[in-house]
């Protein structure tokens, strides 16, 4: 065992832990949910130690001894080593000082090993006064934060557009497929099961450019304000040196914030990109009830399309297969639809010069992105790609559906239109066979009338 002391008193720890006395203090503080800080938001703040190490050594406020020793312990953590040295619950201290030191202490407790000194030799290279150099747990935490989500949106991005090719794609396979429409659940003019599937690529692709756009706005990061936004103890050139160390390390432009000030009260950058994860899981969730819906039966329900069988649906039913991709492709949209409401009610925490809500924005953000990632392809390969249309069951729904008498309207007027309808909803008939047994159109206008041209108008375009 070791001891280390802070201004509240002393604490043994074990020899092997690089984490230190704040981090210790915080395990005791919080045994909250058992859930630690993702590996994402960990790299990204040993991305940040590194770039501030070696902005600080070339403003000459880091000797260069001190300042090696720490990019070495932060690359080594970036590589995914000493992952287990970081145990804080993501529920803890406002603002993240308990991870931001948690990262200070392991960085300078490697840092001193790789000098050939003891672990909690302090006075000679301090978390606070060496690695934390320049920061505050209120520049650096939000600062990771959007590195973290930044670098894990783009893999979201991808399969977001890689679903929505494949509904585009599904809709091409379909559009000759006429079918019956739906509007309030009900009976509606025909459309083609392409014209739906592209309708959702559509939708998909559209949710994917809102967050790439959301994602790009936060490359603003506020590093360089300290504690409220003035950059206090910092080198004036500090925040311009690791923002370009920064974005030579993680492979992409970070920029300065439009407000300094702003940019440490205000949570709304990650208010809007979580905003856009929920647009698109509201797109998601109602396509997956489409699906379920059009594949429903197949004898009691609408059986227009068969979603593929991926696993047996029922403990007691022998047979029964279930729209189980929909379904868990439903659940994760509940989570992320309520992953934003935590991030909007954190958001509108904040108070005065800092919102300390950013640790709980962070995790609901990153866990959606993550889920969004991790499933989305599984269900392109395992749902989307596999579906097929029952041809047979889209003609009857669609000879039988008495909106057709709407193709009528030209020729015999609503009131009559309307006659046909009634009569064929009550004999079960088509509505074209209604009108010739009654003489109110000859063979020839039904010809025309219900021809696919006439009833899929934008066909001619």
């Amino acid at each position: 065992m070791r001891i280390e002391k802070d201004f509240l008193g002393s604490r043994k720890l074990p020899d092997d832990a690089y984490y230190g006395i704040q981090t210790l203090r915080a395990v005791e503080n919080f045994p909250v949910s058992g859930v630690r800080q993702g590996s994402d938001i960990i790299v990204a703040y040993a991305c940040i130690k590194k770039a501030a190490a070696i902005a600080n050594m070339k403003l000459g406020t880091l000797d260069e001894v001190r300042g090696k020793a720490i990019v070495r312990a932060a690359g080594e953590i970036i590589e995914g080593k000493l992952a287990d040295q970081f145990p804080i619950d993501i529920f803890q201290a406002g603002a993240g000082t308990s991870t931001n030191m948690n990262v200070n202490e392991v960085i300078a407790n490697r840092a001193l090993e790789i000098l050939g000194r003891r672990r909690g030799d302090y006075p000679h290279l301090s978390p606070n006064d060496h690695v934390n150099l320049g920061q505050s747990t209120n520049d650096t935490f939000p600062s990771a934060s959007q590195i973290a989500i930044v670098s894990a949106s783009g893999l979201l991005i991808r399969v977001t557009y890689d679903l929505a090719d494949a509904l585009d794609s599904k809709g091409k396979e379909f559009k000759n497929v006429l079918k019956s429409g739906r509007t309030h659940l009900m009976d509606a003019l025909p459309i083609s099961l392409g014209d739906e599937f592209r309708a959702y690529g559509a939708a998909i692709e559209r949710a994917a450019e809102r967050i790439e756009l959301r994602r790009g706005e936060l490359r603003e990061l506020p590093i360089g304000g300290t504690a409220v936004g003035t950059g206090a103890t910092a080198h004036p050139k500090f925040r311009e040196t690791v923002l370009q160390e920064l974005s030579k390390l993680c492979r992409m432009s970070f920029i300065p914030p439009r407000d300094a000030f702003e940019a440490m009260q205000s949570r709304a950058l990650m208010v809007a990109f979580s905003s856009s994860l929920k647009e698109l899981s509201v797109e998601l969730t109602r396509m997956a009830n489409d699906l379920r819906l059009l594949n429903s039966g197949p004898t009691t329900g609408f059986s227009e399309i068969v979603l593929p069988a991926v696993q047996p649906g029922s403990s007691i039913m022998p047979g029964k297969v279930n729209p189980v991709m929909a379904e868990c492709l439903n659940m994760i949209a509940f989570r992320v639809i309520a992953n934003d409401s935590a991030v909007t009610m954190a958001a509108q925490a904040g108070q005065l010069e800092l919102n300390v809500m950013t640790p709980i924005m962070t995790h609901s953000t990153l866990e959606s992105v993550n889920i969004l990632s991790n499933f989305l392809p599984v269900f392109k390969k395992k749902c989307v790609e596999g579906i097929v249309v029952s041809r047979e069951c889209c003609k009857d729904y669609l000879e039988r559906n008495s909106s057709m008498a709407t193709f009528l309207v030209p020729k015999i007027g609503y009131v009559k239109a309307a006659e046909v309808a009634k009569e064929a909803m009550r004999r079960r008939r088509p509505v074209v066979d209604i009108a010739l047994e009654g003489k109110l159109i000859t063979k020839k206008e039904a010809k025309d009338l219900f021809d696919t041209e006439h009833l899929m108008p934008n066909r001619r375009r």
